[in-house]
């Protein structure tokens, strides 16, 4: 499928795109917003979409703290489908990563692979992931901070997270 040509929707093309989408098949395994938006707007009138994905992709879609508020919501819905969430090269920052990670720490998450490479991840964010981690039940399995800044305190507090008996990640 290609990509949508015209960059500004009307909501009415928006919604007719998230049925269209909802529709075609029971439970999407992998949905890609740069197919039909590289906007953080896109991500936010496509959340139905997100919610019932198992796999997201949002690298490079100009994600906000704003966009992680939401993407909560897709972390917390009963039934959470996804399973796979890549928000790499985006400018989350620590507010944004402190967002994502409350949502990771609520008992219908289900996320196993998180995807952050290149989102300005300092100490602070690196301290809410491992709060999450720590959450029970984690369900988060591969967690990907490459090329951030977590500074030496970030990496300590990671290295203390991986060893909490609740904490499954297999892949750092």
């Amino acid at each position: 499928s290609g990509s949508l040509s015209k960059p500004n929707l009307s909501p009415a093309q928006w919604s007719a795109l998230v049925f269209v989408l909802l529709t075609s098949e029971k439970e999407l395994d992998v949905f890609d917003l740069k197919k039909y938006s590289r906007s953080e707007e896109g991500l936010l009138r496509l959340l139905p979409v997100v919610k019932a994905s198992r796999a997201v992709l949002l690298s490079g879609c100009l994600v906000t703290e704003e966009g992680c508020a939401s993407l909560v919501s897709a972390l917390e819905s009963n039934p959470s489908h996804l399973r796979e969430l890549d928000l790499s090269n985006n400018d989350l920052k620590d507010s944004g990563v402190e967002l994502l990670s409350a949502g990771l720490g609520n008992p219908h998450c289900k996320l196993e692979t998180l995807r952050l490479s290149g989102c300005l991840v300092t100490e602070e964010g690196c301290a809410s992931l491992v709060s999450a981690l720590r959450s029970n039940p984690s369900h988060l399995r591969e967690l990907d901070l490459s090329y951030n800044h977590p500074g030496d305190s970030g990496v300590r507090l990671l290295s203390a997270g991986l060893d909490d008996p609740h904490c499954r990640l297999e892949k750092l």
